[in-house]
This record gives C-alpha cells, structure tokens and sequence, in this order.
C-alpha cells in the first residue's frame, strides 16, 4: 500500500484534511481501519484471481490465505498422482520394476 494510497483512506474517512492527519471521532478512525482493511483483502482476492485461484467466501484476508492453502494443498496432490501416473505408463510400456516403485514413492510423499 502507498502513502498515496494512505491519504486517499485518511482523506475518504474524515482523518486528513489540508496535509494533515487528524481523528475527530472513534467511528472516523473506525471507518479509516475498515477502509485499510479491505484495501489490503482486495490485494490478496485480486492476486488470487489473477493466479487462477478462486477467492472462497470468507471476509479476512486470513480467511482468503485458508482458502488458497487449501486449493495449494489439493493442486499438490493432483500433480503428485499425475507423475506416480507418468511412472506407471513406463512401468506398463517398458516393464522397468523401478518406474512402479518410483510411483509409490511419489504418492507417499503424501503422507508425510
């Protein structure tokens, strides 16, 4: 966040007038941490979408990183079976006993 980004906040919220920063009443500083609040959820919904993750239902940005975790976690593990995959096509095409056991080894590193 910028400090144009600050003032603009302070500014929208009753907290910055003629260069200066001020608090009149606890419902303005209130409504300035709202404010930088979700300027900072709305940084980590749009990197989210932009990646191609989906930006759950929560309304905290810990709720938003809970929610990537999980879709982290889940493209892991479909990457994981994709190789043990790739090992078992080699292991059928060329009967090589390494391939099948380099696929077990994959799909265990799950579970650890």
């Amino acid at each position: 966040m910028t400090q144009e980004d600050i003032i603009r906040m302070a500014r929208e919220a009753g907290l910055y007038e003629d260069g200066k920063f001020f608090v009149l009443e606890h419902g303005e500083l209130t409504h300035f941490a709202a404010l930088v609040a979700a300027a900072e959820r709305e940084k980590v919904a749009h990197w989210m979408r932009s990646m191609g993750y989906a930006t759950g239902h929560g309304d905290t940005v810990e709720d938003l990183l809970d929610h990537l975790g999980t879709q982290i976690a889940e493209g892991l593990l479909m990457e994981r079976e994709a190789c043990a995959k790739v090992c078992e096509q080699e292991w059928s095409t060329h009967g090589w006993a390494q391939a099948g056991i380099a696929a077990a080894a994959i799909r265990a590193r799950g579970n650890k």
